[in-house]
């Protein structure tokens, strides 16, 4: 008898989870599997196309040999932050297929860590780089100053993918990267620490910080633009309403807006998991959602520039055409005066 119960206790025992593999699957058991990694999948193609066309347009417009010398710093940025979405929706869109076709954790191990690696490397260097583009805004608005990223732009690179791949291959190398039961990331047992530091407390003090300087940076916006408003009235003269590096500002402003939007939930989910580990679903759901379509907010911003250069030149070449008149006018009138030969090749 004795003998029998001991088995019986022993049967009953619950393994310890050493690691992620130890997890269920996540939806697998409720229904909602297929939930949660189609719709991802269909951001992730939805974001792909997104950033090819990004890259095509950009370059049909510009020359890469000038990518360092003509094209503007949101240009570059738009660039990047493409190739972020591109490996990120690569990778994590295979991760997916892979969950949805086997119905179980990435096998073998090895490759579940490359994933993982790939993510975490993505997602913190695109965290950095909006990071950047806020403080570089907030620079140009309070001390009129425009960040050195050094020759071709060394040093945000090495800052925004330098850093991430540092990290990450120190995450690797601790055996912290594996499945957390939805996808390759951090481990969801032996990771979950280097998830903390890594992911939540890092994406939370970044998006508090793009908030707050995204706020001040539009009030300065404002407050310079009612001035310069003002001025002008009082001039009874015309002009732009906005100075470059307030354009400037406004275009960095809206990687920031992209930013929120796309890792908010991100952020909600890590905080909540500290407090809970039992994430609703619907968190997973925003999760699998807004992280996933970075590519289509990124196309939206280029859309913007692009109207927004268009617009740019369609005014400078409609004011050329006035200037050209006004002189052809009183060329017509017999008027020689000096002022004409002191335009300047800038207002042209």
């Amino acid at each position: 008898m004795n003998g029998s119960n001991v088995t019986t206790t022993e049967s009953t025992v619950v393994r310890a989870k050493e690691s992620g593999y130890d997890l269920p699957v996540y939806g697998l058991a409720t229904g909602s599997f297929y939930y949660i990694h189609i719709p991802a999948l269909c951001c992730i193609f939805l974001s792909f196309c997104s950033v090819v066309a990004v890259i095509i347009l950009s370059f049909r417009r510009k020359s890469f040999r000038k990518f360092f010398v003509d094209w503007s710093k949101s240009e570059r940025f738009i660039i990047y932050l493409a190739l972020c979405d591109g490996g990120y929706n690569v990778f994590h869109s295979v991760d997916h297929l892979h969950y949805v076709i086997s119905q179980d954790h990435v096998h073998p191990k090895e490759l579940c860590e490359f994933y993982g690696f790939t993510l975490a490397v993505c997602i913190m260097g695109q965290n950095l780089m909006v990071n950047i583009v806020a403080i570089n805004a907030f620079m140009l608005m309070y001390f009129d100053k425009n960040l050195d990223f050094g020759k071709r732009d060394w040093k945000l690179l090495s800052w925004t993918f330098g850093l991430p791949f540092v990290g990450a291959t120190i995450a690797g190398i601790a055996g912290q990267l594996g499945p957390n039961g939805s996808f390759c990331y951090f481990d969801g047992v032996k990771g979950v620490t280097a998830n903390i530091c890594f992911t939540t407390v890092p994406l939370l003090i970044i998006i508090v910080m793009n908030i707050v300087m995204y706020i001040l940076t539009w009030k300065r916006i404002k407050d310079k633009t009612r001035s310069l408003r003002m001025s002008m009235r009082q001039r009874k003269s015309s002009g732009k309403n906005l100075s470059s590096s307030q354009r400037a500002a406004r275009t960095m402003s809206m990687f920031v807006v992209a930013f929120l939007i796309q890792w908010w939930s991100l952020a909600l989910f890590g905080v909540w998991a500290l407090v809970d580990a039992d994430v609703p679903q619907a968190i997973h759901h925003f999760v699998t959602t807004f992280t996933n379509i970075g590519g289509c907010l990124n196309l939206g911003i280029y859309l913007i520039m692009r109207y927004k250069f268009q617009k740019s030149d369609s005014e400078e070449t409609r004011s050329v055409g006035n200037t050209i008149g006004s002189i052809d006018q009183r060329t017509d009138n017999g008027e020689n005066s000096q002022t004409d030969a002191s335009l300047k090749d800038s207002d042209l």
